[in-house]
């Protein structure tokens, strides 16, 4: 329960801040980003893949591009702000402060989660201006907000987790990045042999690609109902992960 309601909205205001400061480096490389990947693969590759279920290829891959953008800004957030403050040994007097784990916790996933919902609904406004329909827009909006949610939380835990830059790189590119493509971002699952598809059905990229997938196109490779509980469960489990991890004070108190 939030209590320091002043330094908790303080410290949220400033991890908000803190990216919009700098919006020519957390913003525009995920649209510029985008944009490159809709070309390479949504206009070269539209006339060998013709469609997948029904659907034109470069708009079944733009639910997959919004959310692999949604999902690394998310996670950059937290991850790069708490690294940063324990390098530079300025997180012991943030613990220090009248703030529980819980708001300590908080703020800096509510500023992961601005981060990745305000690249998600840019990224939005590209698809629609691609010409992508969207078919559940209040699902849509819902689904942009707790994915972001969830991956800020995780952000935050292997912020608290990392102890340089290296380890937060490794983790970024040999784990997120593979879970992200291997989400099926570029095509169906179903077009895998049978161990891929299994696979695929343990990665929880793929429940968020897909369930952003059906509440715009209306095409999906998993039920819309068990994605969506997937996704909130996902969401809780992880920001309970990091208020707990941030409370044991594991590798973040000196």
């Amino acid at each position: 329960m939030i209590k320091n309601w002043i330094g908790f909205y303080t410290l949220s205001s400033r991890e908000i801040l803190r990216f919009f400061t700098v919006w020519k480096q957390t913003i525009i490389p995920g649209i510029v980003t985008t944009l490159l990947y809709i070309f390479v693969f949504g206009v070269a590759l539209e006339d060998r893949i013709s469609e997948i279920d029904g659907v034109s290829y470069k708009m079944y891959i733009l639910p997959g591009l919004l959310m692999m953008n949604v999902i690394t800004n998310s996670v950059a957030n937290t991850a790069s702000s708490m690294l940063q403050m324990k390098l530079l040994q300025t997180l012991p007097e943030l613990l220090i402060t009248p703030l529980s784990s819980l708001e300590l916790s908080l703020s800096f996933i509510i500023g992961g989660t601005v981060r990745g919902f305000v690249n998600g609904i840019l990224i939005l406004f590209i698809c629609i201006m691609a010409g992508m329909q969207i078919q559940d827009p209040i699902s849509t909006i819902f689904i942009i907000f707790i994915v972001s949610w969830s991956f800020s939380s995780l952000g935050l835990f292997i912020g608290q987790m990392s102890d340089s830059w290296d380890q937060l790189a490794l983790i970024q590119n040999f784990v997120l990045t593979p879970l992200s493509f291997l989400g099926g971002i570029f095509y169906s699952v179903q077009m895998l042999p049978e161990w891929g598809l299994t696979i695929s059905k343990i990665n929880p990229v793929f429940y968020t690609i897909n369930s952003l997938r059906y509440s715009t196109l209306g095409v999906s490779d998993a039920p819309f109902i068990s994605s969506m509980v997937f996704i909130v469960l996902f969401a809780l489990l992880l920001t309970t992960l990091a208020v707990k991890t941030m409370e044991s004070g594991k590798k973040i108190r000196f």
